[in-house]
């Protein structure tokens, strides 16, 4: 709920409409979720509220780290046995959370664990927003004067804009002053979708300035029709189309994620031909060395093949990087998240 609808609903359980402001304070500034800690509540107006308005959301079943504890990735439980993961990457100058949109995913991309393990359900906009709150708390426990999340990618399980009025209600969530929301910076969250056209026209008109990520993977309709099973219903052109509207409507530069395949997307022409597309827009390209998932007949360019259609894309103009890899070896990375207990 949004604050006025926190105050209506705490309203409607015959409590006054400042309980609901107090409430939120515990819970999204002091992310306190344990009732009994909110000294400022009375103890019957607490569990009143607590059993009426506040759910138990999802519970953790697996906990795995690497990079020295800095990338931890987690599976939850949600309420009905559905299992969703996110990721918590410390980069020592900011945090990012990696969160999960939906239960699986509908977009059936071959490469992409998600994909492959269909679509279960979309997430709630308090599914979301709770997997910010936890990556907040352990940000409090890191050993430096650091107090949350300081960034945001949908790019965990889930084509986010397959579920989008939940997805847009949990960034104003994110983003709205307390004590209705976590008063992060819109400049700070990253949306990626495989090119749901009219949904990014929709996100262009929300007056959100967050980074729009297309996962692009191919210049061409041949070979993304394949990889991107979603493009025999809006084409190449129509994807980028949409991103130009949207770099245009909001001033971001727009990020094509492109995830190099042996063999298969990593050919000098595609490069020329990404060169070609991309050429005089307000855009970066983020190249993503695939990650190995569980009976994929595909696996990364070689590292000389990767660095010469680096060279091209610079070369032409484009400017690129290539994804570090976190989280690979706990099926962490892009395209891994399959959610197995």
């Amino acid at each position: 709920m949004d604050l006025t609808g926190r105050r209506e609903a705490v309203g409607e359980l015959g409590l006054a409409a400042f309980r609901a402001d107090q409430v939120s304070r515990q819970w999204l500034s002091r992310l306190s979720f344990d009732p009994e800690d909110w000294t400022d509540v009375s103890p019957g107006d607490r569990t009143l509220i607590e059993q009426a308005l506040l759910p138990p959301l999802m519970d953790e079943v697996n906990h795995l780290a690497c990079d020295e504890d800095t990338t931890v990735k987690s599976v939850w439980r949600l309420h009905d046995g559905s299992l969703v993961e996110s990721v918590f990457m410390d980069y020592g100058d900011r945090v990012t959370m990696c969160v999960s949109s939906q239960a699986g995913c509908g977009m059936n991309c071959p490469f992409c664990a998600t994909g492959q393990a269909g679509l279960t359900r979309n997430l709630s906009t308090a599914e979301i927003v709770q997997q910010v709150l936890v990556g907040s708390r352990w940000v409090r426990d890191l050993p430096d004067s650091r107090t949350r999340v300081s960034n945001v990618v949908f790019m965990g399980m889930g084509e986010p804009l397959a579920n989008y009025a939940a997805v847009v209600a949990a960034i104003r969530r994110l983003i709205a002053a307390p004590p209705e929301g976590l008063g992060m910076s819109a400049r700070g969250i990253t949306v990626s979708t495989v090119g749901l056209v009219p949904r990014i026209d929709d996100l262009a008109d929300e007056g959100l300035p967050v980074r729009l990520a297309v996962s692009l993977h191919a210049p061409d309709d041949e070979l993304r029709d394949t990889l991107v099973p979603v493009n025999t219903r809006w084409r190449v052109s129509e994807v980028l189309d949409a991103a130009w509207r949207y770099a245009h409507s909001t001033g971001r530069r727009v990020s094509i994620e492109y995830a190099l395949i042996r063999d298969i997307n990593d050919q000098a022409e595609r490069a020329r031909m990404l060169v070609d597309l991309l050429r005089g827009h307000l855009v970066h390209v983020n190249l993503i060395p695939l990650n190995p998932t569980p009976g994929s007949i595909w696996t990364a360019s070689d590292p000389e093949v990767e660095r010469e259609f680096v060279r091209i894309l610079r070369e032409g103009g484009i400017s690129t990087t290539v994804r570090d890899t976190r989280g690979r070896e706990i099926d962490g990375a892009c395209g891994q998240l399959a959610a197995k207990s």
